[in-house]
């Protein structure tokens, strides 16, 4: 197979030691990176390759989304804490959402992230096959995260059967990898949970789930359990899992962050989305000072509005300094670690993605550094600023190409694995449809019901 030699202006590693390489690649062999290194080790020692060079480019590893929804809710759910945003907006579409629906989404959200640099997102959604089917088209990475509710009153989202399945259809596949998911605990009674555990232990997969997101839980699982949410989990059997991953956490007691790190479980941070509903902050910089994982997750397009990594690493650095008083709190390169080999880790992905390093997978991006945003450009000595300002100053549409197991997806900053048009025409024609549904359902109803009932 032909040796394909990709180069750059700069190359940020982020490896163990941060290497930040200048006039240098990598050395791709199928879908691995056989080499990193300055153009002239690479062109020495690969002289037969195929060889490209990206002027005025700075190339880095592809970006993990650590938690998302896909969806087409976007605009449309505003300016409401977590709990009645679900009630009034999120659980009455759930209600309503076709497959056809589902799978659009997905298709339009993964697409929307390739083009910013997200190479691999862990999708929570519904209907997962569609899911799966657009990411094996598309050409991105995807841990399907089902939207299980298994309790007599939330029968109207996926169930674990359908996680079952899932689990049974594409494990194995190069690029998905099924988890199993639950939407929120106490979407599930007691004997789903421990169905949840069990498959989760039988499939040697992932188990995912929102907790500790608004301070409203701490009380409802203190009524429910007489224990504080993680610990609650934890007494349930939650983290005897070959991997358990939580999004959000934030309001967490430092008994809690113990548990997480005693059993290696991990988190998802999402500050954007933990703003808009006014969540809260997490412990971020406690969470990693106790070595646990910590991704960065865009949460979904209605919490969010737009699915730009790039931005969700400045938030979380500025929300990082804001909540310690410290300037010098979340530094970029915790940041870019968390959107890199931290999501990496998180998903248990850390032996094959999230730095350019030799034998791990050839997903990586290129930003381009010939803007205003990008300049001055210093990729070492005592003003180096390569980091801050992929962290600060990037945005998403300032990605130009995007590789995912050495296929071309994204060049010139356009979406090459599939026609993005007709993407965006098919996820409109499935909204007016939607709406509508859930329009009549909230009339059918006096009061809807969410995560914890009707007020």
């Amino acid at each position: 197979m032909t040796i394909h030699l990709l180069t750059a202006d700069i190359v940020v590693t982020m490896n163990t030691a941060l290497d930040v390489l200048t006039d240098a690649g990598v050395a791709v062999d199928g879908d691995t990176i056989v080499a990193v290194g300055t153009t002239d080790e690479l062109t020495a020692a690969y002289p037969d390759a195929h060889r490209r060079h990206l002027a005025d480019r700075v190339l880095m590893p592809g970006l993990v989304n650590a938690h998302h929804h896909s969806g087409l809710l976007r605009g449309t759910a505003e300016h409401l804490p977590v709990w009645e945003w679900l009630r009034l907006h999120i659980d009455p579409m759930h209600r309503v959402l076709h497959p056809e629906d589902a799978e659009a989404a997905a298709w339009l959200c993964y697409a929307e992230g390739l083009l910013s640099g997200t190479t691999t997102v862990v999708d929570m959604w519904r209907y997962m096959d569609g899911a799966a089917r657009a990411a094996d088209a598309l050409g991105n990475r995807l841990v399907t995260v089902n939207y299980v509710g298994e309790h007599p009153d939330y029968d109207y989202f996926d169930t674990l059967d359908d996680n079952e399945r899932m689990l049974e259809q594409w494990s194995g596949h190069e690029r998905v990898m099924p988890w199993v998911g639950l939407e929120h605990p106490f979407y599930a009674d007691e004997a789903g949970q421990r169905r949840a555990i069990a498959l989760a232990q039988r499939f040697d997969t992932g188990l995912y789930t929102h907790c500790s997101e608004s301070e409203q839980e701490i009380g409802m699982f203190a009524a429910r359990t007489g224990a504080r949410p993680l610990i609650a989990l934890d007494r349930l059997g939650f983290f005897d899992t070959p991997r358990t991953m939580i999004a959000h956490a934030v309001w967490l007691n430092s008994d809690e962050i113990d548990v997480l790190a005693a059993h290696a479980g991990s988190v998802s941070h999402n500050p954007v989305s933990n703003m808009k509903l006014a969540s809260g902050f997490a412990p971020v910089s406690e969470l990693l000072a106790a070595g646990i994982a910590v991704g960065l997750g865009t949460d979904g397009e209605k919490e969010n509005n737009n699915l730009d990594m790039f931005e969700e690493m400045k938030v979380a650095s500025l929300m990082g300094k804001l909540r310690a008083m410290d300037a010098a709190a979340m530094d970029s390169w915790q940041v870019l670690r968390m959107a890199t080999t931290g999501g990496a880790r998180a998903i248990r992905q850390e032996t094959r993605l999230g730095s350019l390093e030799p034998g791990k997978q050839a997903d990586l991006v290129a930003v381009r550094s010939d803007t205003p945003r990008m300049t001055p450009l210093i990729p070492s000595g005592p003003y180096a600023n390569i980091h801050h300002n992929l962290v600060h100053a990037v945005r998403g549409g300032d990605v130009d190409l995007t590789i995912v197991a050495g296929r071309v997806l994204v060049e010139g900053g356009r979406l090459v694995s599939a026609d993005l048009d007709e993407i965006i025409s098919r996820a409109r024609a499935r909204v007016p449809g939607l709406f509508a549904r859930r329009t009549a359902y909230l009339a059918s109803v006096a009061e809807p019901e969410g995560l914890f009932g009707a007020p």
